[in-house]
């Protein structure tokens, strides 16, 4: 089993030269730099040349050099080896199957995903409560601590309470 993690999919072929376009689901840009190494589950490709191309990068990899070998790429995930963060940032893999505590010690669940969301991603519990990733205050072995304003999350966690119109 491997610790990578995916960053990105091949989803057609661009050009003449070998030029695949991916779509990154990640925010670190130096993943698809020249001379990066993504992997396609025990394949190695290190990236030779790459540009943004709106939200998505044109990318040709080391002995992909014609369309022929860019159009067998369609649909392949893209994993990359995890690199350290700067100690303020959020991995998603590091919080699936955590368990997650308020600042009042209340246990509001197992992490079961994240969801992408435009404003912030949201953590998915397996309790059905959803809670804004930028709650989120530490991570640990032990779980996922969050702090979350009054109110966030009392429906979930008491179904019978009052629900008041403002």
């Amino acid at each position: 089993m491997t610790d990578r993690l995916e960053v990105g999919r091949i989803s057609r072929a661009h050009g003449l030269r070998g030029e695949v376009v991916v779509s990154a689901i990640t925010n670190r840009g130096e993943r698809f730099a020249i001379g990066a190494v993504l992997y396609d589950g025990d394949v190695v490709y290190s990236i030779v040349s790459s540009r943004m191309q709106g939200d998505r990068y044109v990318v040709r990899f080391d002995g992909v050099t014609d369309r022929n070998a860019a159009e067998v790429l369609r649909g392949r995930v893209l994993t990359a080896d995890p690199v350290p963060g700067d100690g303020d940032e959020v991995f998603v893999h590091e919080l699936i199957g955590r368990r997650v505590v308020d600042q009042h010690e209340r246990d509001l669940g197992q992490v079961l995903h994240v969801e992408a969301n435009p404003a912030h991603d949201i953590v998915v519990c397996d309790s059905g409560v959803l809670i804004p990733i930028l709650f989120v205050r530490d991570q640990s072995a032990d779980g996922v601590r969050v702090e979350l304003p009054d109110g966030l999350v009392e429906l979930y966690l008491d179904p019978d309470a009052p629900v008041h119109d403002a």
